[in-house]
């Protein structure tokens, strides 16, 4: 099994510093993602934020990756490359954001991601809201369980209830199990992986220093996806609309602190009686 890293209290304040850029960024695309805007444009906002903050992308350049920000528009579940395609009212659309800073002469990666309706609630679908409303839920409930639960499965597990308590007649949301989130750290991806499903089998336990990515996908369908010949896109195979939701959390001496939220967590948290504890 690939070892896991375990960071300092000081490198989780590293972490921090770029996890509070990576807010920065979803602050400046909620702000400029409106009708008539093309992703490319959108692309250079998420730019501009992690130049006007001394950090870099972590998204640009890796594996071939040509943008700093994941651009996802309706059916496609992540990974989207940003083009110039214009985003309309109603649109259901993600962004995975990253970027890190080098401190004590290494790395130090956020990750987060978010999904929101173009033109507001107001002008999306019933299912759009729907979907949207169950993912933000189940990932603030797998980052609860990070405090709570005593192994990494814990996560998925959360995330698998959480479904189920917005399940409406014979509606329920579809959990995407190709893709999952991660440990993170010095890296962008490291180990272990973290379902979003529950999994038998003996996972790694959850320890202080621990600082993982917790990143459930939704569907308002069938949980099938293929990628594009881009190599990079994945959609959803009926197309149906997608949902992704993420933060990167610490488990730091006392509980968890949310590294890219800027209250650190505590209003998504509130609702578990669990406060973020830095």
């Amino acid at each position: 099994m690939p070892r896991i890293e375990i960071k300092t209290a000081e490198q989780i304040k590293w972490m921090r510093e770029a996890g509070l850029v990576v807010a920065k960024i979803h602050a400046a695309l909620r702000e400029a993602a409106k009708p008539g805007v093309t992703l490319l444009e959108l692309d250079e906002v998420s730019a501009q934020v992690i130049a006007q903050n001394d950090a870099k992308s972590n998204f640009l350049g890796y594996g071939g990756f040509p943008a700093t920000v994941c651009i996802s528009v309706n059916d496609t579940v992540v990974h989207g490359i940003p083009d110039m395609t214009r985003l309309e009212a109603g649109d259901l659309v993600s962004f995975d954001c990253g970027a890190y800073v080098e401190r004590g002469g290494r790395q130090w990666h956020g990750d987060a991601a978010f999904t929101m309706i173009v033109g507001g609630d107001e002008a999306g679908s019933m299912e759009a809201r729907r979907l949207n409303a169950v993912t933000e839920a189940s990932m603030w409930a797998a980052l609860a369980s990070v405090a709570t639960g005593r192994r990494v499965s814990a996560i998925g597990d959360a995330v698998e209830e959480a479904v189920e308590e917005y399940r409406d007649g014979s509606w329920t949301a579809g959990i995407i199990e190709e893709y999952t989130g991660h440990g993170i750290g010095t890296a962008m991806h490291q180990a272990p992986e973290v379902l979003n499903y529950s999994a038998r089998g003996m996972s790694p336990r959850i320890k202080e220093g621990m600082v993982l990515a917790v990143e459930p996908m939704l569907t308002d369908g069938d949980i099938e996806t293929y990628v594009l010949e881009d190599e990079w896109t994945v959609k959803t195979a009926d197309g149906s609309l997608a949902s992704h939701w993420e933060h990167t959390v610490a488990k730091t001496k006392d509980g968890i602190w949310v590294l890219t939220a800027p209250d650190g967590g505590e209003a998504g948290l509130a609702p578990y009686g669990i406060k973020p504890r830095p």
